[in-house]
């Protein structure tokens, strides 16, 4: 996985703090040029951090997956893990002690058991 910083974090930050959008919207909340913005969603979509939405094949509408929620968390890491990709899909406990338990939140994972 290789992000372009700022960029694919301004717009990870953009659908998770104004939800789901369109590029012309998510160029006006990052400050980038809508192309560029229209060059990253697809590649963002291709590593699971946003997925496009909508009735429409081609409506252009964009929402963070929770995998897109971890990144967010994760961001500070980005330059200093060899595998960010591993560390937002869900580091192992023995690992990452209190970050697991933080990454799994955000992605909406439940830990607890729910048959005890």
């Amino acid at each position: 996985m290789k992000l372009r910083q700022p960029t694919d974090f301004l717009i990870l930050e953009a659908l998770d703090e104004k939800g789901r959008n369109v590029a012309t919207n998510l160029a006006e909340h990052t400050g980038k040029s809508r192309k560029n913005i229209n060059t990253r969603l697809p590649v963002l979509d291709d590593y699971g951090l946003v997925r496009k939405i909508g009735p429409a094949e081609r409506s252009g509408l964009y929402e963070i997956t929770p995998e897109g929620k971890a990144a967010i968390v994760y961001r500070d890491q980005y330059d200093e893990v060899d595998d960010f990709e591993s560390l937002i899909e869900g580091p192992s406990a023995e690992i990452n002690g209190d970050g697991d338990a933080q990454a799994s939140f955000v992605r909406g994972e439940d830990e607890t058991d729910d048959d005890e």
